[in-house]
């Protein structure tokens, strides 16, 4: 008879009964009696009254009995720890059992008893079972030592038991290490500060070696272990990836994404010129391929990895297209992310076979999926530019099928393909207007009303079609008021004759009907730029948009080299870093990728770049070198400094005749009836608000001016100062352009930007922060952007450092990474400063000194190098020198050479001299260089090159 007898009893004082049998004399009486009681337990009566009676029957040789016995103590010994008590002995003596099943279980048991009162019993019988002969055993007290360290730490770390632990990672059998791993991984995350899995290459070793033999979730535990080792060269992270590729043909879908963690997170510090480097490429598609066979929720989860190794490497799938096509019977959620990971591999090489396919999708019958496929063949246009043409051939076919909602996503695809290439598609607005009346979702009315707006001089009734969309103004959603709003301030910037009464409509509409702050705000700023200067108003208005960029959902490369260290965990499918999700952050640890190699670099090493210009190669994104740049966000940076206090209203609003000064010039040839039309100043209500008309011009740069300390003393004459570079594209930071450079005065380093807004928004709320770099630069002061940067706006300042910041070595030395604050993002950036602003006013040695500390520095750590093309006598080369702080400490000839002995300081005390030989005529100088830290020497040279050269 089957088990479910025990479940059916409902008789009244039953627990008296089931105490009579536990203290039967027959043994089966007594096991049936207990299976009562777990019965009882498992669909909820209380049977905790039976406590003392079920640990009597603990004394038994009966694995079956005991198993049952253990299952009802670790469910009540929480609530009756002074009765668990009674059952320590018991564990003791199973400790020593003859039979390992038994002394497993006992240890199993010992550590699901969350009672403080009676852990520091079970730590002796612990202790034996982890040295015991049996593996399972020694595998089961592992994991035993993670539960008890969760209710105890403080009582293991006192007892050892982590040292043992460490031992285990040498056992040798499988599972016990895979076991061990996995009890330290779990250990090491509560506790992030420890270095409990102090992996080095001989543990490493030993870890690979268990790899084969271990269970699939022993697999896991000692992958997830090798993903958080940082080799410490490219050669051992080949090493590591040759043992672990064969794990990419297991069947357990869980260790191929485990070990395809591990190949990409080691790949980083592969030179990509490597043949291996290749090969490894080529072995991680079939496996990625293969899981897109499982059940749909599998296909999802590896899909959702799939996106970030796309992201990350295109190249590993570039072939692979095909299996991503959607299949008919593929659920939403596939279908979905297959569309998405087909966008991300869409190349010249294959946007036909893209193309034909999306058509395909079009016609589905599923709505979601087809918007989604029809945004996905603008996005291919925007992404590919040779197949443009088909893709707009393909979307006019779709509006052809006047199928509302596909129609509605067409006309917005169709825009951001205007924005990609302008003057090319236009011819097909008259299309698009034909179906201006079956618009009903608001991102399609906004699009549409964009277009008509932007090529209002194209288009003969514009202002007819602006109007139909204005009848139901306040019935409209905030996105198209908007839209419509800046739409028909075009329209009057373009035809100003015509589209002055709607002009003033819709102005009234947006800033005397609307609650709406957005609407209102917009409408007062277009009512003064009107009002006060319609010249300034065209180019505000109809400036030239900045071209929209291929992929506009990528993942932010931090966060996506963060995500791809978690793949095959919840991050990599929610695409978000855990602390995110996991509620109190409890050892959520940021991991990045490791750094390239220098070999790595497929382009020119930025160290060859000259010290002055960035190199030309910069890093996008700051790479994860020590700790992030810590939250800027939470950085109490203080409340933007604000420039002088603004007159209640500079603007005269009484009035003002709109169309009466300066619009001549906007209209050319046709002044006529114009100047004398009354447009009204904004209702009273706001004019106090009104700003100075050039509340954004940039106050001049009073860093500057401070720190010339006085206006006699400026920048040492000739002091090398380089052009200034773009360290940021306004692409990568959502419209703001950071260019700059560095200077040295008067003993003071110095920051010199220009910040441009070239985006449609204002900024404000700067901040800047420097992460840990070679030589500590930090800010002196914070970036202080006395007034909110308005679009098209740039502002020069100058940023005071100091260098008594935090140091870590970088690669390369003279990298420094920024990360720059503002009420849009973060942003982050990263550049090499010249070595020579470190070089300080008291770095000239005299003559002993300097003899003897060239004879005191080994020969080996002198280096060697060649200026050439530098046309300069040895005077005018001295003195240029000299003025970027490199002094010429004596000067001799030695057959017809000239030869300079050099020394110059940093700012953080180190020493470096110089022999510099020069010979008369002859525009190649030979530079020798001799420093404690010779890794300096490579940087000290680029200085020289730049100052002898500009």
């Amino acid at each position: 008879m089957t088990d479910s007898k025990y479940f059916t009893t409902t008789k009244k004082g039953e627990i008296f009964e089931l105490k009579a049998e536990l203290n039967s004399d027959k043994k089966e009486k007594k096991k049936e009696a207990v299976k009562k009681v777990i019965a009882s337990m498992t669909v909820g009566k209380d049977v905790s009254a039976l406590f003392p009676d079920v640990v009597n029957c603990m004394q038994t040789d009966n694995l079956e009995l005991k198993k049952l016995v253990y299952l009802y103590l670790m469910n009540y010994a929480k609530s009756q720890p002074d009765m668990a008590i009674m059952a320590v002995n018991t564990f003791v003596k199973d400790c020593e059992d003859p039979n390992p099943l038994i002394r497993a279980l006992a240890v199993r048991t010992m550590g699901c008893i969350r009672v403080d009162k009676i852990t520091e019993y079970l730590c002796e019988p612990l202790r034996k079972c982890l040295k015991d002969e049996d593996p399972y055993v020694r595998k089961t007290a592992a994991v035993c030592v993670a539960k008890l360290h969760d209710i105890n730490a403080q009582l293991v770390e006192d007892q050892g038991f982590l040292d043992t632990l460490k031992d285990l990672i040498s056992d040798s059998n499988p599972m016990v290490v895979a076991n061990a791993v996995a009890a330290l991984s779990e250990i090491a995350e509560s506790h992030p500060s420890s270095n409990l899995l102090d992996l080095n290459p001989q543990s490493i070793n030993k870890l690979l070696t268990a790899l084969n033999e271990c269970t699939e979730w022993g697999q896991i535990f000692i992958l997830d272990c090798l993903a958080n080792y940082m080799p410490k060269d490219d050669r051992e992270a080949q090493s590591i990836c040759e043992r672990v590729t064969p794990r990419l043909s297991h069947a357990n879908s869980a260790v191929v994404l485990s070990a395809v963690k591990v190949l990409m997170k080691f790949m980083e510090m592969l030179s990509k010129d490597l043949d291996y480097y290749g090969t490894l490429l080529k072995k991680l598609a079939p496996p990625l391929v293969t899981l897109l066979s499982a059940e749909p929720e599998l296909q999802y989860v590896a899909l959702r990895n799939i996106n970030l190794i796309v992201q990350k490497r295109p190249e590993i799938l570039k072939h692979e297209m095909k299996v991503f096509f959607v299949k008919y019977n593929d659920p939403i959620y596939v279908k979905l992310e297959k569309l998405d990971i087909m966008i991300r591999l869409a190349s010249q090489a294959n946007i036909a076979q893209v193309l034909a396919e999306l058509k395909e999708y079009a016609t589905e019958v599923d709505v979601d999926f087809v918007r989604k496929a029809v945004r996905a063949i603008g996005r291919c246009a925007i992404k590919v530019e040779q197949s443009a043409e088909r893709c707009v051939s393909t979307l006019l076919d779709l509006i052809q099928t006047k199928v509302n909602y596909v129609v509605q996503e067409a006309i917005v695809v169709i825009k951001d393909i205007f924005r990609k290439y302008p003057n090319k598609y236009e011819s097909v607005i008259a299309t698009l207007c034909e179906n201006l009346d079956s618009l009903d979702e608001p991102e399609a009315r906004a699009a549409m009303i964009w277009i008509v707006g932007e090529y209002a001089e194209r288009i003969d009734n514009a202002d007819e079609l602006l109007e139909s969309f204005l009848e139901g103004f306040h019935d409209e959603s905030t996105q198209v008021q908007l839209q419509l709003l800046t739409a028909i301030v075009k329209l009057f910037l373009k035809k100003p004759t015509e589209t002055q009464e709607l002009v003033q409509q819709v102005l009234s509409l947006a800033t005397q009907d609307s609650d709406n702050p957005d609407l209102r705000d917009r409408g007062y700023i277009y009512w003064r730029l009107l009002s006060t200067d319609p010249v300034a108003a065209k180019e505000v208005v109809l400036a030239e948009k900045p071209l929209i960029s291929e992929e506009t959902d990528l993942i932010e490369p931090t966060l996506l080299d963060e995500l791809i260290c978690y793949i095959g965990t919840l991050a990599s499918v929610y695409h978000k870093p855990p602390n995110a999700f996991v509620e109190g952050g409890r050892g959520v640890v940021h991991k990045s990728l490791p750094p390239r190699t220098a070999s790595s670099e497929s382009t020119e090493s930025p160290e060859t770049a000259p010290a002055g210009a960035p190199s030309g190669d910069q890093p996008d994104v700051i790479p994860a070198q020590g700790d992030l740049l810590g939250d800027l966000l939470n950085l109490d940076l203080g409340p933007p400094v604000s420039g002088p206090p603004l007159a209640s209203s500079s603007v005269q609003m009484g009035a003002v005749d709109l169309l009466g000064g300066g619009l001549d010039s906007l209209m050319g040839d046709e002044p006529e009836g114009i100047g004398d039309t009354n447009f009204g100043a904004p209702p009273a209500a706001v004019t106090t608000a009104a700003a100075p008309a050039r509340l954004g011009a940039p106050i001049s740069s009073g860093l500057s001016d401070l720190f010339e300390l006085t206006s006699g003393v400026g920048t040492l004459s000739g002091s090398y100062v380089a052009p200034k570079a773009v360290w940021l594209p306004a692409m990568k930071a959502k419209g703001l352009e950071i260019s700059g450079t560095f200077t040295r005065q008067v003993g003071s380093i110095s920051m010199d930007l220009q910040l441009t807004n070239k985006a449609l928004q204002v900024m404000t709320d700067f901040a800047i922060q420097f992460n840990r770099n070679s030589f500590g630069l930090a800010p002196a002061a914070p970036l202080q952007v006395h007034a909110p940067l308005s679009p098209n706006q740039t502002v020069e300042l100058s940023l005071p450092l100091n260098t008594v910041g935090s140091v870590m070595k970088m690669e390369p030395l003279n990298n420094l990474q920024v990360a720059v604050k503002n009420n849009i993002d973060v942003f982050y950036f990263s550049t090499l400063y010249p070595l020579h602003v470190l070089f300080v006013e008291d770095g000239k040695m005299d003559r002993q000194m300097f003899l003897a500390t060239w004879k005191d520095i080994p020969n080996e750590n002198e280096a060697q190098f060649q200026i050439r093309d530098c046309p300069l006598n040895t005077e005018t080369a001295s003195n240029k020198l000299q003025s970027s702080n490199i002094f010429t400490v004596a000067k001799r000839n030695v057959e017809g050479q000239d030869m300079l002995y050099q020394s110059l300081k940093l700012t953080n005390g180190i020493w470096v001299l110089a022999e510099l030989r020069i010979q008369p005529g002859n525009p190649n100088f030979t530079l020798s260089l001799k420093c404690r830290a010779p890794e300096v020497s490579q940087h000290v040279y680029q200085a020289y090159e730049t100052i002898l050269k500009n």
